[in-house]
C-alpha cells in the first residue's frame, strides 16, 4: 500500500485510527481460554468490532513471541484474518546490521505479509535498507517515545545543538521517502511535533499513547496534521479492554466508533473529507 492508497482509506473510512492489537493472555476475558487459541479468537472478535473504523492494525509482537510456536500461529492467523485494505503494522521495533535485517524484512513482508515494520534506526542506514527494497511496504522508524526512560538518549543535545532524535529525523528522512517511511512519535510528545514537522512535514507518523498513557487525540491533530493527513493514531487498551467478560466485542466497538466519529470531525475541519 503506497502513501495515495492509504490516504484514500482514510478518507474512505473517515479516520486514521489505528488499533493495536496488544492481546495479553492474561488479561482476556476468561471464557475464551477454552477454545484452542484464545489469542486468536480475542483477536478475531476485536478486527470483527473495529474494522468499520479504522485503517490500520498494529500487533505488537511481544505478546505473540512470549508464548513460542503457539503464538507465532495465532499471529499468522491474525493476519489472514485482517480484511484486505487495511494497513497492517508489524510492532516489532527491530534493529540490526544489514544481513540480518535483510532476513527480518523476508520474516515480516514475505512471510507474514505485514505492510510495515517498526525499527530501531540506532545501528545506522545499513540496519533499515534492507526494509526499503520492498515496493509498496513501509519502514516506521522510532523517533521520539512515549516511555519515561526516553529523555535518557533521545533528546540528549549534541554538540550541534540539537537534540538526538532531531538528528535522528534529519539524517533518516534522505533513506528513503515519504512513500515507504514513517516514523513514530509517542502522543504524550505532542508538544514536540510543531518541530518534528519542520524536519518531515509530509511525511506519515505513527502516534501511540493516546487514551490510556495520556495522549491527547486534538493535540496530536493540532500539530501533527498534514494535506494527505500523516497521521495513524494508535489505541490499543483503550479498545481492546474496554470492556469485559461476554461484552468486550460490544465495548471494542463503541469505543472504535467514538475515536472515529472524533477523527471524522477533525478531518472535515482541516477539509481533508
Amino acid at each position: 500500500m503506497n502513501k495515495e492508497e492509504l490516504f484514500e482509506k482514510i478518507k474512505e473510512k473517515k479516520s486514521f485510527l489505528c488499533v493495536g492489537l496488544d492481546s495479553d493472555y492474561d488479561k482476556i476475558p476468561a471464557h475464551l481460554h477454552k477454545y484452542e487459541d484464545p489469542i486468536f479468537e480475542f483477536n478475531k472478535a476485536i478486527i470483527d468490532a473495529t474494522k468499520d473504523f479504522c485503517v490500520a492494525y498494529k500487533p505488537n509482537l511481544a505478546f505473540y513471541e512470549s508464548t513460542g510456536a503457539n503464538g507465532w500461529k495465532s499471529l499468522e492467523k491474525t493476519m489472514a484474518y485482517i480484511p484486505k485494505g487495511i494497513f497492517t503494522i508489524a510492532d516489532a521495533k527491530r534493529g540490526d546490521i544489514g544481513n540480518t535485517s535483510n532476513k527480518y524484512a523476508k520474516a515480516f513482508f514475505k512471510r507474514l505479509n505485514f505492510d510495515s515494520v517498526t525499527v530501531n534506526p540506532y545501528m545506522g542506514e545499513d540496519g533499515i535498507s534492507p526494509y526499503l527494497q520492498y515496493e509498496d511496504k513501509w519502514v516506521v522508524i522510532l523517533a521520539l517515545t512515549s516511555n519515561s526512560s526516553a529523555s535518557n538518549f533521545q533528546t540528549k543535545v549534541l554538540a550541534n545543538g540539537q537534540e538526538l532524535y532531531k538528528e535522528v529525523l534529519s539524517a533518516s528522512k534522505e533513506w528513503g521517502t515519504t512513500n515507504n517511511t514513517m516514523y513514530v512519535v509517542g502522543a504524550t510528545k505532542a508538544s514536540e511535533l510543531e518541530d518534528i514537522r519542520k524536519i518531515i512535514p509530509e511525511h506519515f507518523l505513527l502516534v501511540p499513547g493516546v487514551g490510556s498513557q495520556g495522549g491527547d487525540l486534538q493535540e496530536v491533530a493540532k500539530y501533527g496534521l498534514t494535506d494527505s493527513c500523516g497521521l495513524l493514531v494508535n489505541v490499543s487498551r483503550g479498545i481492546l479492554f474496554a470492556g469485559e467478560g461476554m461484552e468486550f466485542g460490544t465495548k471494542a466497538n463503541i469505543k472504535a466508533q467514538e475515536i472515529q466519529k472524533e477523527m471524522e470531525a477533525t478531518l472535515l475541519d482541516r477539509g481533508l473529507i
